[in-house]
């Protein structure tokens, strides 16, 4: 099968899932009701949730630096964070999750360091970020006595919880594992793929034995346990500055719930964010009109225009600021997509 034929595959799988889930999503909507919902907004605090939408860059620009200072301790922090903008904003514009390739891409010329090994660090920033949820998710559902008496979730509210808590803890420790194995035995993994590469032209060859070289190193996380505890919390902190980002913006619209509260929504978010549609169309939107109407009890209407409204804002938010960061280094959006493709444009 021609690469051509396999992408437009790929293109029509992806659509066909954003369809269907936008489908649920706007089943059965009032929009006259919707759009009554999406006026009564509190305009400060909605500043204020305008304000927040880039926090998680810069938490996670912090956590990237945090892991990378044993590689360049002198790592500029304004660079990580117009990676991970760049990275998002390719994310939301086209299908296939590339800006998980464009932002190490870029933050290595950037820094002048391998690419390779820094693709090897996002498998273990999304590892960590399956984790963290994990673990705010446990924390939530074991503290249920505390807050059963004020708080009272519908029944397949938890069912869901529990059944994506488990398969998010589940594939978070095979990654832990399969990361560590690949370290653990470089060596065998480094012969592995120069075995894989054997196929192509020597040129090519070298650079994919190279690639995979600097890939392993980039698995290299775990020196010690100080220094895997500290990466865990900076997880955390990442994670809990989404949930106040949804908690404000919740706020806005008078829907007042307790901080902690809101985190199985951005769980639930999260796992809808992780489908690999354009703009997060379609998963994000379902299961945040889930966690909505099931966690909080909003009526569907309200559900859906909150959604429509925190989807806008930070797809509007980060890609504006993405477009910022192009002009000034004198790129094109396309450009930037090539990374994510293994291009040199």
């Amino acid at each position: 099968m021609s690469s051509r034929r396999r992408r437009l595959i790929n293109y029509l799988v992806i659509g066909l899932i954003t369809i269907v889930f936008l489908w649920f999503f706007f089943k059965s909507v009032n929009w006259a009701e919707t759009w009554k919902y999406i006026k009564q907004v509190n305009p400060y605090l909605m500043a204020l949730t305008l304000c927040l939408v880039p926090l998680h860059l810069v938490t996670r620009s912090i956590r990237w630096k945090y892991l990378l200072r044993s590689v360049k301790a002198g790592l500029k922090i304004y660079n990580a964070i117009e990676a991970n903008t760049l990275g998002y904003t390719v994310n939301y514009i086209f299908p296939g999750r590339l800006g998980e390739v464009v932002r190490p891409v870029f933050l290595a010329r950037k820094e002048k360091l391998s690419a390779g090994y820094l693709i090897g660090t996002i498998v273990v920033e999304r590892t960590f970020d399956i984790f963290a949820m994990c673990f705010l998710l446990g924390a939530f559902l074991i503290s249920k006595p505390a807050y059963g008496s004020f708080y009272q979730t519908r029944p397949e509210a938890l069912t869901h919880l529990y059944l994506w808590g488990k398969v998010g803890l589940v594939l978070a420790t095979l990654l832990f594992m399969l990361i560590a194995l690949i370290y653990s035995l470089k060596g065998k993994a480094s012969q592995l793929v120069s075995s894989l590469s054997r196929p192509f032209p020597e040129k090519i060859r070298w650079r994919v034995v190279s690639f995979g070289q600097e890939f392993i190193e980039g698995l290299k996380f775990f020196q010690s346990w100080p220094r895997l505890i500290g990466y865990f919390c900076l997880s955390l902190v990442v994670w809990l500055g989404i949930c106040f980002f949804y908690w404000i913006f919740l706020l806005a619209y008078e829907v007042k719930v307790p901080f902690f509260l809101t985190i199985p929504y951005v769980f639930l978010t999260g796992v809808g964010a992780s489908i690999p549609t354009p703009g997060m169309a379609g998963g994000f939107d379902y299961f945040s009109r889930v966690g909505l109407t099931s966690l909080f009890g909003l009526e569907a209407n309200l559900a859906v225009g909150l959604t429509i409204v925190v989807h806008a804002i930070q797809l509007l938010v980060t890609c504006a600021l993405g477009y910022v960061i192009i002009w000034k280094n004198r790129l094109s959006l396309f450009q930037i997509r090539e990374l994510g493709k293994g291009s040199k444009s």
